[in-house]
């Protein structure tokens, strides 16, 4: 689709306001088109625009997109949620792309933040010390893989 690329094409050079307007015009009228809709969300949010990015996401993922969208607009409504300050969605959505992706780590970095912001600090912290142990490159961290994630379940215990 030409109108699509060249939206596209438009947002890559920076200029976004007029990529959302060429997008949301393309929406209306291409009210089936998943892509479309996922992308309209995107640039919604790159724009600070959130609450409007929303709707595209819900109807992009209703409509359907190929696993790769559908990951990122997954991961992009649960944040989008998050700062809302609707975190019981943003936990919803973000649990559902666990649970499908279950490898995307971005899923539970995210789901630490909306935990955090729930108040369950301890769960949040876990969360993102597992991560940490798991996942760094730092040689000094990784020597205490084994420490850290000990400690990520036994965050309140006191010996």
């Amino acid at each position: 689709m030409r109108e699509l690329q060249k939206a596209l094409d438009v947002k890559k050079s920076g200029q976004l306001d007029k990529a959302r307007d060429l997008l949301k015009a393309l929406a209306e009228n291409e009210s089936r088109n998943a892509a479309v809709f996922y992308h309209c969300a995107v640039v919604h949010d790159q724009l600070g625009l959130e609450l409007d990015a929303v709707p595209y996401y819900k109807k992009a993922l209703e409509l359907g997109l190929d696993d790769e969208k559908r990951r990122s607009a997954m991961l992009g409504l649960g944040s989008t949620y998050r700062a809302l300050g609707l975190y019981e969605e943003a936990r919803s959505m973000l649990a559902a792309g666990i649970a499908e992706y279950p490898q995307a780590r971005e899923f539970l970095v995210f789901l630490s933040i909306t935990l955090y912001n729930l108040g369950e600090h301890e769960k949040s912290t876990s969360i993102l010390l597992k991560q940490l142990a798991e996942t760094t490159g730092d040689k000094s961290i990784a020597s205490y893989k084994r420490a850290i994630l000990f400690y990520a379940d036994h965050l309140n215990e006191v010996w």
